[in-house]
């Protein structure tokens, strides 16, 4: 008769549940990591140097006369590195004993939202210091059709590159909804372009002149107002580095009689070109539901 230990059976199909609903759930939670640009540390890196050149300007020119201007590159670096989170679980013998595959599933979303929601929430603390902190909008704006075009012309103003994303509170982009329907605007499926439409479809509430607007409840009111701090911006505007996915590993621990299920992650987020993007800072108290 084949041996049986504690990392084989209910345990192992315990730990799969885990590992699937986690990695499931933090793919699904968040919008803000996937309108960014995306970098990987390659084996070996601790640290990523990405190049910026500057611009270069034409002149006119004169027949037979030599062009006498040379042009600076402007070459600049940005350095990138990235930083440990992780969660853990403690999963007693009697536990896992008692196996119910819904415990585990609870477990696995668990530890997919926290994840989720430490990537988003570090994308959104970098919206208030975009373009030095010029803020668009402010406290006791709401934000409505005219406001959401005055944003997309200040961004198109100043030369941010496309593809453009606007996010902010689903209370933000509620009103806006709002405004948007007194014109007969329409939600328009399969129009998100170059992005995850898988991904991304269930945070997109309505396009105006080709920006995406997206909600996202993790922006936090700022403190003592009911307004907050959303964004627009480029997509090659903030960066994530990634220097390993998030992964789940156990370990037994003899004298706890339990198994330590842990959910670690290293990445980084970071401000890419602080002029390709603005704060936007409008009301994201509850709306009227009478």
């Amino acid at each position: 008769m084949a041996t049986q230990t504690s990392a084989t059976g209910s345990l192992e199909y315990a730990q799969n549940t885990v590992i699937s609903q986690s990695r499931f759930t933090a793919e699904s939670q968040a919008p803000c990591k996937a309108l960014i640009e995306q970098f990987t540390l390659a084996k070996g890196q601790s640290t990523l140097r990405v190049p910026k050149v500057g611009q270069t300007t034409m002149e006119n020119l004169t027949e037979g006369i030599d062009i006498v201007t040379e042009q600076d590159i402007g070459l600049s670096y940005k350095d990138l590195t990235t930083g440990e989170v992780g969660g853990k679980f403690i999963l007693t013998k009697k536990l896992i004993d008692q196996f119910n595959e819904d415990v585990f599933k609870m477990i696995g979303k668990q530890l997919g939202d926290g994840m989720a929601r430490k990537v988003d929430t570090d994308v959104i603390a970098l919206f208030s210091a975009l373009n030095g902190g010029t803020t668009l909008g402010l406290d006791g704006a709401s934000l409505g059709l005219a406001q959401a075009q005055a944003c997309i012309t200040r961004a198109r103003s100043a030369m941010v590159p496309n593809p453009i994303s606007f996010v902010h509170h689903p209370n933000a982009t509620g009103n806006l909804a709002k405004s948007a329907m007194a014109i007969g605007a329409t939600y328009y499926a399969g129009i998100l372009g170059s992005l995850s439409e898988e991904l991304l479809r269930n945070f997109w509430k309505i396009q105006i002149d080709g920006v995406n607007f997206f909600w996202d409840a993790n922006i936090a009111k700022i403190a003592g107002v009911d307004s907050g701090y959303g964004a627009i911006f480029s997509k090659s505007a903030m960066a994530f580095l990634t220097g390993w996915a998030p992964e789940i590993e156990r370990e037994k621990d003899i004298s706890l009689r339990a198994w330590e299920v842990v959910m670690t992650s290293d990445y980084g987020v970071f401000e890419l070109d602080d002029a390709y993007g603005f704060p936007a800072r409008y009301e994201i108290g509850n709306l009227v539901t009478s």
